[in-house]
This record gives structure tokens, sequence and C-alpha cells, in this order.
């Protein structure tokens, strides 16, 4: 059984897929950073960068997007990865797009104030904004409109090759601007002939409502907005024939249900309101999985375990046998390669909830064969398959690494649920007392010869000044005296436990030096 479930807050709305009542999915939407991926703007060149062949537009978002040359021109080969394409052309677009990406130079395209027409294609994360590209994308339910791109083409995933050539057919004599393109979306399948024309004829009306609002409006704006999470919850259902939607608001619900009516005939979904007053979430168990994807830590039901980490350049998942260590000798390779297994199973789920992009290294505990290694690493990519995220697999090295990388869609899960430590920025680590004790000494001596000092007081946090008790106490007063200083003890309880200051024991001054 798969099914989704809606839950619906004042600041937060939380889509979470569950599969067999094991959470599979889950995406997390604050109302003040909604999803801007799709969104069409207009756009305003406030710097161009010549040396990346780059420029910054100012789209009314805050940071301004982001947009290379690459973006600007022809690129077939985005499109093909976006809409998982197979286009049908009668010219071989891919030496056109290599020698424009060659000649073709980013002052020559774009220049400083001017009004450009560009959409979203990676959501801003951190200090980065947007990423942008001027080649438009009007995606419909079996439809893709390309307004300037001449690409006509079939979804890869329409393996039947009647219903491919059929929709070759339609589209072709589709009567269309000829700088226009339809792409044949994976549900076109299913869909007649006058379900198609009429989808066309939406896209190209929505099309030239948004260059009208593009041609009346002088400021950076927004021309179209993107579905939202909801109406993207329902089509998801309807798309790949989930058993229910259950939503826990009541006027989220109604609208669900009438989202539905359209699709009605295609899939008999239940939509559901639930009405238990215990919370949705922890009915489902699901609140108990998000805790538990925050963790470092993700124990496995074989007694190993995995641990998450983030660096600068990439994420790393670490695969230890933990538990599973009293195992017969003679079994041991194939222990590990069960564990490894379970291990490539929950990393791929893992991703899907964590929603980790980018560079991603999977240290699998060694396996001496080959073929248990081949076993390991297509285990993986199957689980990957399941990923709706693009998802690249190399191969597994001797040492048992994985190196892959997964499409950034939006901020992590723990991107938008904590912040960094003002303390330990971001480190998870503070200093031990020992250490402070050694820096306060240190200071003293500063603060008694530079500063000419010879009254102070220590101001510390209580539990540094209980481990000073125990004898570095007496030894700070013993090298104060040796300068021919005084010093007194305090404590201040709102001070951080690695936090101290030294004040004039005359004027109760702060003293800095």
């Amino acid at each position: 059984m798969e099914e989704i479930l809606l839950n619906i807050e004042t600041k937060e709305i939380r889509c979470a897929h569950l599969k067999n009542g094991t959470l599979h999915d889950l995406t997390v939407e604050r109302k003040r950073e909604r999803q801007m991926t799709g969104n069409i703007y207009k756009g305003k060149v406030t710097n161009i960068l010549h040396n990346i062949q780059s420029a910054f537009i100012d789209i009314s978002e805050g940071e301004n997007g982001f947009i290379h040359i690459s973006d600007i021109i022809e690129n077939t080969k985005k499109f093909e990865e976006m809409f998982d394409m197979d286009f049908d052309l009668d010219y071989d677009i891919s030496s056109v797009d290599t020698k424009q990406t060659q000649n073709l130079k980013i002052d020559q395209v774009l220049k400083n104030d001017q009004s450009v027409i560009v959409q979203v294609v990676k959501e801003p994360i951190g200090t980065k904004g947007a990423r942008l590209t001027s080649k438009i994308s009007l995606p419909g339910r079996y439809l893709v409109l390309l307004p300037n791109s001449p690409h006509r083409g079939v979804s890869r995933k329409i393996e039947d090759r009647g219903a491919r050539d059929r929709l070759k057919r339609i589209i072709r004599s589709f009567d269309m601007p000829q700088n226009m393109g339809l792409i044949c979306r994976t549900a076109s399948q299913s869909a007649t002939t006058d379900m198609l024309i009429i989808e066309a004829h939406d896209l190209l009306k929505t099309w030239m409502t948004i260059m009208e609002n593009f041609n009346k409006t002088t400021k950076a704006h927004l021309l179209y907005e993107e579905s939202d999470i909801i109406k993207r919850a329902v089509m998801t259902c309807v798309d790949k024939k989930f058993d229910r939607l259950l939503v826990d608001d009541y006027n989220v619900f109604g609208h669900c249900k009438r989202l539905y009516t359209p699709y009605a005939l295609e899939h008999p979904l239940r939509i559901e309101y639930y009405r238990d007053k215990m919370p949705m979430f922890e009915r489902f168990s699901v609140e108990k999985e998000i805790e538990r994807s925050l963790r470092h830590k993700i124990w496995l039901t074989s007694g190993g375990y995995l641990y998450f980490d983030q660096t600068e350049a990439m994420h790393t998942i670490d695969v230890n046998s933990g538990r599973s260590k009293n195992f017969d000798r003679e079994d041991v390779e194939e222990t590990l390669v069960r564990i490894n297994l379970e291990a490539a199973e929950e990393i791929s789920r893992q991703l899907r909830i964590r929603n980790v992009g980018g560079l991603i290294i999977c240290d699998f505990i060694d396996m001496r064969s080959r073929k248990n290694q081949r076993r390991v690493l297509e285990h993986l990519k199957d689980c990957m398959k399941e990923d709706s995220a693009k998802c690249t697999i190399l191969g597994m090295s001797e040492f048992g690494l994985v190196e892959m990388t997964r499409q950034r869609s939006r901020g992590t899960l723990s991107q938008t649920i904590f912040t960094n430590c003002p303390y330990c920025h971001g480190t998870g680590l503070i200093k031990t007392h020992e250490s402070i004790s050694i820096e306060i000494e240190r200071e003293l001596k500063k603060v008694i010869n530079c500063g000419q000092q010879f009254a102070l007081k220590l101001v510390a946090h209580p539990q540094l000044m209980h481990y000073l008790d125990e004898g570095d106490k007496e030894f700070l007063i013993t090298v104060a005296e040796s300068l021919n200083a005084r010093l007194e003890f305090e404590t201040q309880d709102e001070l951080h436990v690695n936090e101290y200051r030294f004040v004039s024991s005359i004027n109760q001054k702060l003293i800095e030096v």
C-alpha cells in the first residue's frame, strides 16, 4: 500500500510518502521559504562576470539569481536530463550546441540593467541565490511546452514503441510556431489526442499571459508560479497510482478533492480527512522517523549502523558492523555482505528523507570478493532508482568506497530545521575546562604585564569555576601574586561555559587588552 500524508500547520506543510506503512520520502515546505523551482520571473541583469561567463540577475526574491552562458544558449543535454527525453529531431543539435558554446560570450547575450525572462532550475541554498535558465519550460499534466526551443520528444519511460510512434505523430501534427517545442510526459501514454490538443492550447494560453505580464511590468517580478506542494501531492497520487491521500486540515481536504475531480476516471484515489485527536504524524510513526533522520547515527536491524557526516565539499556515509560482531568465522564474508545490502537500502531511503544533494561518499564494510562488491553496488543502484532526484553512481573502489551524486533541488532536512550553534559555530564541540584554564593563565599574565592591572577579578561560568576549585584557583592566585597583583573570583550564570572575563576590582569595569 502506498499513500501520502499531508500535515498542514500555520507556517509549514509536510508531505510524507508511506510505502507499506514505512516512511519512504518526505518534503517539508515552510511558508516563508516556498519552493521556487519552476517559477518564471522578469529579471534585471545586475552584474556580468566575464571571467566565468556568468551573470547575476535580480528576480525580486532576496538574493540575486545566477545564470551561466550554458543556461542561455541551446543545450539539449540539459533538457534530456531534466525531462528524461529522447528527442526526435531532423538535425544534430549537439553540433550546434558545441559551436555556440565555443564562440558565444556572455556580454554578447546580456547587458547590465537588461530585462530578461528567466526560470528557476535550482533552489537558493544558504547564501547562494537561485540557479536560472533562459530556456523556459511549462509543464502540464501530459505535455511540457518549450516556448523558445524547437524540440519535440517523448519520454524515455514510455517503452511501448507503438505508443511512442503515436505520440510523435500527434505532436508533429500540432500547428505551433517553429521556435516552440513539445515534450510528451509519461502520463501522456494513456491520453487521447483530444486531451493532448486541449492541454497544448492551455499551455500556449499560459505562455501568452506570461509574455503579456512581462511587457506590462518594468521591475523584477514573478510572472508564473509553479504548482504548490498540495497540488503536487494530488498529482503524484494520480500519476503513481497511490491508494490513499490523508489530510489533517478540512479546508485543504476539500481543496484536494476539487483538484482530483478532473482525474477521477484515471485512478480511484481515496482522499480522506484525518479526524483523530492524536497528531497524524505521530499515529503513523512519521515523527519518530523524522527525529531518527536528524541523527548522525542510524542503527540497522542486522545490528550494524550508518554514520552520516557532512563537510563543505561532500556528505559521507560510513557503514559499520556495530553489534553484528559475534558471528561464525566461516560466514564472515556473507554476514558483511548482508549488512552492506541492508545499508544500501537504508542509505537510499535516508538520502530521500534527508534530501541530501551534491557529492556523496559511501564507505561500505570491506569485502574480499569482487562478486560481492558488485552485488552491493547493483543493489544500491536498484534502490536509488526509486528516487525522483537524478543520481549518478560510480563503481566501488578496492577500499569499499562508492562515489555518487544526487541532484540538489532544495535545502536538506537538517538545513530546514536546524541552525548553527552560536557557541560552537556548527562544529558540535566546545573546549575542555583544562584548555580554558590554560587560556586563563595566559590571559592573566597578559592583563597584568601589558594592561598594568594589579587588582583583578575573574568572572566565569559556575561549571568552569567548580573545575578551578579543584586546584587551579590557588595556582592562578600564586601566578598573580608573583606579578605583584591580587586576583579574586566570581561566578556568573549568564556566561557560556567556555567564556570568562577579567574585571577591575577597583571600578568593576571590564578589562580589555
